[in-house]
């Protein structure tokens, strides 16, 4: 692998006698993570799915998974599976993310009921862990800039089974604008010079220059001074990077401190794997920046982070409040009458009524005590149920996913070697007979998506961008 040398150079001397033992790590593949989806089963349950599955001669996804110290739903998983190509995978009983990455939500530590804002939150990976530990309690904010990739995050929060985020596509002063200091916990997942994704991704070490560290490091100042008006008073953000680079580390959070003497860092629970930052790598950086926490490729799983916790003090100045939004309006008559006829023919489960709320043609379940969202550029005002097309209504792949067997009349059920699985990923229409309509169709037990049974044929209603070409 062919390094920037002005990288290694900054690296030999930062880390002087660990130095070779960390040039060494990118001679090893990356290490493979997974994170089990606690919103649809434990961990435990996850093992024994696995222990039960049928061997192959190459399998997608097969033991050993070993523990990731810091987080309890994750493992790291042999080098040769191919996880991503897994029926399980389809059906959002897992994530596969970075190991060092999941550090960032255990150290956020959103607890139920809370309010939450990811700030950068595409494609998903730590918006999804947020949402495991949230439990499906409080107000998940699911916030990307990227009008393409705000597109990912919410199709990995549908698979998810996520049923209390909104998902905007804003700048950070227009949230400020709109919310004032009204989080709980504001994750910051800043934009970086990448060096932690050297290993896994060759683009970054085309694009990597000493000028985008310098120029990294003067955005993230400009987001941080955003995040923190968001956070209320007492309130934690939280601010993580990819790279190792000091002056978008270390330097970052020590301007950041200076600006905001509201904010002190927070020591953070310590695991086996974390190091303290290091304050001394550059001038004038106070020494309590070592309660930061850096995560390396040679001493832990996963490709290296940065991670510091920042508490608002509780005296700080109380800014206004997003203003709460009126109840939500009744549904037209017409579409109660299509969403009952649904309801009552697929499901064995009725949303609470008074949490509705149609925008444009699709239908929602607004989180609870969501406040008001109207100026905002909402992707998603909530669970997304369903869309109303001519004379009926048409479910979601998120209501399918976000449900339990037993919430459905009909289901589907299939095995993940069963060779009907992959065919309906692929889209293909499959013998069925029984009563037509709606009918769920599961994986071993879980909500994989959608089909439709006409004549005793069941046409594959899973999305698109999930289908396997």
């Amino acid at each position: 692998m062919n390094l920037p040398p002005a990288f290694l150079d900054r690296m030999q001397i930062q880390l002087g006698s660990d130095f070779d033992a960390f040039h060494a790590s990118y001679a090893d593949p990356p290490d493979i993570g997974l994170r089990v989806n606690t919103l649809k089963l434990t961990p435990e349950q996850f093992t024994d799915l696995l222990q039960a599955a049928p061997r192959s001669p190459a399998p997608l996804l097969s033991p050993p998974l070993t523990p990731i110290p810091w987080v309890p739903a994750g493992f790291t998983i042999p080098s040769g599976s191919r996880p991503g190509k897994h029926p399980y995978h389809a059906a959002g009983l897992y994530y596969l993310q970075d190991p060092a990455a999941m550090a960032v939500a255990e150290l956020l530590n959103p607890q139920p009921g809370e309010r939450i804002l990811d700030l950068a939150a595409a494609p998903g990976g730590k918006t999804t862990h947020i949402a495991a530990l949230m439990a499906g309690s409080g107000l998940l904010v699911a916030n990307d800039i990227h009008p393409k990739r705000v597109r990912d995050l919410a199709k990995n929060l549908e698979r998810w089974g996520v049923r209390n985020a909104v998902i905007l596509n804003e700048t950070p002063p227009r949230l400020v604008d709109h919310f004032g200091a009204y989080f709980d916990k504001v994750l910051v997942d800043a934009p970086c010079s990448g060096e932690g994704m050297f290993r896994k991704d060759p683009g970054a070490i085309q694009e990597w220059t000493p000028k985008l560290v310098e120029s990294c490091g003067v955005r993230q100042d400009g987001i941080l001074r955003d995040a923190a008006q968001l956070v209320r008073p007492g309130g934690r953000l939280i601010y993580a990077t990819c790279t190792f680079a000091p002056q978008e580390d270390e330097g970052t959070i020590a301007r950041f401190l200076v600006a905001h003497p509201e904010f002190k860092i927070v020591s953070p629970p310590q695991f086996k794997g974390f190091a303290p930052a290091r304050p001394d790598w550059m001038p004038d950086i106070p020494s309590e920046l070592s309660r930061a926490v850096r995560l390396w490729p040679h001493k832990a799983p996963g490709e290296g982070h940065f991670i510091a916790i920042l508490e608002k003090s509780s005296a700080s100045p109380l800014h206004r409040y997003p203003p709460d939004p009126s109840p939500p309006a009744p549904l037209p008559r017409d579409a109660q009458g299509y969403f009952a006829e649904f309801a009552s023919a697929a499901l064995n489960w009725q949303p609470p009524l008074n949490r509705l709320t149609l925008q444009g043609s699709y239908l929602y379940l607004n989180p609870e005590n969501v406040p008001d969202l109207r100026g905002l550029k909402v992707i998603h005002w909530g669970w997304w149920l369903g869309t109303f097309k001519k004379k009926r209504f048409e479910p979601s792949h998120a209501l399918a996913l976000a449900l339990k067997p037993v919430d459905f009349r009909q289901t589907f059920d299939l095995t993940a070697d069963d060779p009907r699985t992959r065919a309906y990923l692929h889209g293909e229409v499959l013998p069925s007979p029984g009563e037509k309509g709606w009918v769920l169709v599961t994986v071993d037990g879980y909500p994989l998506g959608w089909g439709k049974r006409v004549q005793n044929r069941l046409k594959s209603h899973s999305p698109k961008w999930l289908r396997w070409m």
